[in-house]
């Protein structure tokens, strides 16, 4: 199978089933490109997620371009992009059908109520995986020895910053990536 191909079928699927937004998708997206197919190693799994976080548009989407582009170069971005984008399309044209035609039911009010904990719980998982990727390293063990205490410090600054004086939190990444610049480039 082309490596075109395996892109397609794999944000295919991940398009397909990532269900509450590109946050919820990020476990599929590790489980395809890091586990599934190795074409990305945890470390530059993250890498990717960071950038695409910090570029403008969906992360699932900025993702499947970055990771499709990394592995089979800018054809291989614009087929996962595709991949990617294709079932989305499909189902929230059918979903929005359904929708304004059964609203009111009680049934489709129970199913939308049952998948918002899932979707915090993917959300979740996602979140803590690049946690402790930040603070224990590539790895995978978590160890007093492995703990980086920098990475520990900065997000403890950045979380009570958006908590208690809640700035944009755009202006709280770059002054984290200019500390991160600060910090690892001239001071570590």
């Amino acid at each position: 199978m082309s490596v075109y191909l395996e892109l397609f079928l794999s944000f295919f699927q991940i398009g397909l089933f990532s269900i509450g937004g590109g946050y919820a998708a990020l476990p599929l997206i590790e489980e395809q490109v890091v586990r599934l197919h190795g074409w990305l190693t945890m470390t530059e799994f993250a890498d990717i997620i960071t950038i695409a976080e910090m570029t403008p548009g969906p992360i699932a989407i900025n993702s499947a371009t970055f990771v499709g582009n990394r592995v089979a170069g800018p054809v291989g971005g614009i087929v996962s992009t595709i991949g990617c984008i294709v079932p989305s399309c499909i189902i929230v044209l059918a979903l929005a059908y359904v929708y304004f035609k059964y609203r009111e039911l009680r049934m489709v009010k129970g199913v939308l109520a049952m998948l918002r904990p899932a979707v915090v719980a993917m959300i979740a998982s996602a979140g803590l995986s690049i946690l402790i990727l930040a603070f224990f390293g590539a790895e995978g063990s978590i160890g007093f020895s492995q703990i980086n205490w920098v990475s520990i410090g900065l997000f403890s600054v950045c979380f009570a910053v958006l908590r208690i004086k809640k700035p944009n939190p755009i202006v709280v990444m770059a002054g984290a990536g200019a500390a991160g610049i600060l910090l690892y480039g001239f001071l570590l």
